[in-house]
């Protein structure tokens, strides 16, 4: 069983003043505050859904996003909470894997209003744009202020046994007698347990990112090696650079927060065909000050209006399509080139 937590006031004369446990009054009140702050239960967790409908007929607590873009499903429930608790996160679970990012980023900014779009309040949040491939993995939270014998089994059975990534977090309330409140929280098992037991034994989906070499190598076996190795030695110096699962991103400094301008697929990519790109032009514009008709301009010829996912507002926004000639892709780095701010 989770272990007892006990609270004591320390008074004048350093003696020590048990507080008196006791219960919290309305389930609500427990979720108005993980509402209001999810860091009390993890500091990167976002918000990104309330009372989720899933196709099953329930609804989520709590719909949350971690660093990676995995969900993290939050089931809320008071007193003591029964084994059917973990049954019925299972069957929601089962029900989020299969959320696309389209699906997801629906959802959040429907739940994010004023606050969003999802793309704004993660970069805000996290400090980095929302990763390309959202949801390679999901994780369950039981909350309560107490868990029973059984639940506590079934978690650590799952956990231990599978590499399921589900835990239970109980909050203790305390109360001194002058009325002020106290609340502690307590993991059933430790987080990083939780996630080196669902790393060790569960088959993640998560794809990693390609490194240079593998991006390179798929540009070769697409046959567009030179115009991929031109891009990269003209955007290099200038730019701010990672790899995805299937890109590299070049990336500007936006008040301190990294932001993709551009990204090139040799994944997407082809002999005939040339080497596919995606363009934010909203980001370029404001970086370097760039005029759109210029900015359209510099493209290639074979260039469309592009966004991120549909409906994506115009920092989502911009253009895709192929470079197929070393002279299109000269003449993107140039007009680029002569944009960049003086050092």
């Amino acid at each position: 069983m989770p272990e007892e937590v006990r609270l004591w006031k320390i008074q004048q004369g350093d003696t020590l003043l048990p507080l008196p446990g006791g219960k919290l009054d309305l389930e609500h009140r427990l979720e108005a505050w993980i509402t209001r702050d999810p860091s009390i239960l993890d500091p990167e967790l976002l918000l990104v859904g309330r009372q989720v409908e899933t196709e099953y007929g329930g609804w989520i607590d709590l719909l949350c996003l971690n660093r990676d873009a995995d969900v993290v499903l939050v089931e809320l429930k008071r007193d003591q909470t029964p084994r059917e608790v973990t049954a019925q996160a299972l069957d929601y679970a089962s029900w989020v894997r299969e959320l696309s990012s389209e699906t997801l980023i629906q959802l959040a900014n429907t739940y994010l209003g004023d606050h969003g779009p999802l793309e704004d309040a993660f970069r805000r949040h996290f400090g980095t744009d929302l990763p390309e491939a959202m949801n390679q993995n999901h994780s369950i939270l039981i909350v309560a202020s107490s868990i029973d014998a059984s639940t506590e089994r079934i978690i650590r059975y799952l956990s231990d046994q599978y590499g399921a990534s589900i835990n239970a977090a109980t909050f203790h309330y305390f109360r001194s007698d002058d009325g002020d409140e106290f609340l502690a929280r307590l993991f059933l098992v430790q987080p990083e347990t939780v996630e080196t037991q669902a790393r060790m034994k569960s088959s993640s989906k998560r794809r990693p990112n390609l490194t240079y070499d593998q991006l390179y190598e798929v540009a070769a076996q697409n046959g567009v090696a030179q115009l991929y190795e031109r891009i990269v030695s003209g955007l290099s110096p200038l730019f701010g650079r990672h790899t995805t699962i299937s890109s590299l991103a070049f990336t500007g400094d936006f008040q301190g927060s990294r932001r993709t301008l551009m990204g090139f697929f040799p994944t997407k990519s082809g002999a005939s065909s040339g080497l596919y790109f995606q363009v934010y032009s909203q980001r370029i514009r404001e970086l370097l000050h760039l005029p759109e008709d210029e900015l359209e301009a510099a493209l290639p010829a074979q260039h469309a209006t592009w966004k991120y996912y549909s409906g994506a507002d115009e920092d989502l926004s911009g253009y895709d399509g192929f470079f197929i000639s070393a002279d299109e892709i000269d003449r993107w780095i140039a007009s680029i080139s002569s944009h960049m701010p003086a050092q």
